[in-house]
């Protein structure tokens, strides 16, 4: 099977990870062992991220 490239940087992954609490899952059985609704949070969370990051850019586009 393939690898893809990730979209998100590692640094962005570790850090919603830590957020999110489940970091040291990661650090101790690695990112399989994250579960699916924590993935999907971190999923959520990535797109508020990217969202508040474009709506700032937006709003100083308008200034």
């Amino acid at each position: 099977m393939a690898k893809r490239k990730s979209i998100m940087s590692d640094q962005l992954k570790y850090e919603i990870a830590r957020e999110l609490g489940v970091d040291g899952i990661v650090a101790s059985e690695g990112w399989g062992a994250v579960s699916s609704r924590d993935c999907g949070n971190m999923v959520s969370k990535a797109i508020q991220i990217a969202e508040q990051s474009l709506a700032s850019q937006n709003s100083h586009n308008f200034r």
